[in-house]
């Protein structure tokens, strides 16, 4: 049980980072909150995979194999990163994910490795099935981040800002609530990309260009504010600060690079669709018309016996 307080704000609040036991198993609001944020990201991916020309089922099985690569990217890169000072002497702890210790930038590699592989074999548009992953992902990270308040981390420097947070995990001191910053950094991310592929999308693997940038440019800044963060093992940089920078660098330049690219799944779909159906179009009209010739010859062949009858 954790005391925590905005004073700033006047908000004070006890959180539990348990949500409640099984016996003697105990199940945290970390887990059910990132399952939250999963769920409903799956949900807007699957209401808009054929606004992006892709195959339903294709996508979903996409997402079970990103899903799995996904947490075990997530944890493999927080253990590689915390291996030396910590998980080296606490081997037994290096499964226990429940507790936290999923890394961002690792569950993102993983996710979107996992799932070009099948898609890649299923020979699916891989850059569209980027686009609608990232606004997916950008829910999932802003609502995923609230599991890290329940369990009080992810916090950082001492500030003395309005909305500065205090907890016994603080050590009783103001400190910037970076989990807040990235909530509302994704969370608007998402609104202002949902917007932008609704109305802007020039070419499949815009908008995940655009999440590089987004995403990029707030970790930079938030990660430099943090007092967890995983360092390189030979100089002391922060590695997803460092991610981040070429990331958010990459994206620009490809941005720049494609700015006059203009190509969609979706809309090679609705051509095909176009000329299928005026070729049943033309397809039915040549049926009627050699019906019509038919039913012609037919009366001119009864008009031809009948004056035939007569002249006998």
């Amino acid at each position: 049980m954790y005391n925590v307080s905005f004073p700033g704000l006047g908000l004070e609040m006890k959180i539990n980072p348990v949500a409640f036991t099984i016996g003697s198993f105990e199940v945290f609001w970390y887990g059910i909150i990132i399952g939250i944020g999963f769920a409903l990201a799956l949900f807007f991916a699957l209401k808009n995979v054929n606004r992006f020309g892709i195959d339903r089922d294709g996508f979903i099985d996409c997402v079970l194999v990103g899903l799995v690569f996904g947490i075990i990217g997530a944890r493999l890169y927080y253990v590689i990163f915390r291996w030396g000072e910590y998980y080296s002497q606490h081997m037994n702890e290096i499964l226990a994910i429940h507790s936290g210790g999923l890394a961002i930038y690792g569950g993102v590699i993983g996710g979107l490795s996992g799932g070009c592989i099948v898609a890649k074999k299923k020979k699916l548009p891989i850059p569209a099935i980027l686009d609608i992953s990232v606004m997916g992902f950008l829910i999932g990270q802003g609502l995923g981040r609230w599991g890290n308040f329940f369990n009080q981390e992810a916090f950082g420097t001492p500030t003395d800002l309005p909305w500065r947070m205090v907890s016994e995990n603080t050590g009783g001191i103001g400190v910037h609530p970076c989990f807040l910053y990235e909530s509302l950094w994704c969370l608007t991310g998402f609104v202002l990309l949902y917007i932008f592929s609704r109305k802007f999308r020039k070419y499949d693997g815009q908008i995940f260009l655009l999440y590089l940038v987004w995403y990029g440019a707030e970790r930079m800044i938030v990660e430099g504010l943090r007092t967890d963060s995983l360092y390189t093992p030979f100089l002391n940089l922060r590695v997803s600060q460092i991610l981040a920078a070429l990331t958010m660098l990459t994206g620009i330049v490809l941005l720049i690079l494609f700015r006059k690219k203009t190509y969609k799944a979706a809309d090679n779909i609705k051509l095909a669709a176009q000329t299928d159906t005026s070729e049943d179009i033309a397809k039915e009209n040549s049926q009627t018309e050699d019906t019509e010739k038919e039913a012609v010859s037919e009366i001119v062949t009864d008009t031809d016996d009948t004056d035939k009858d007569k002249k006998e």
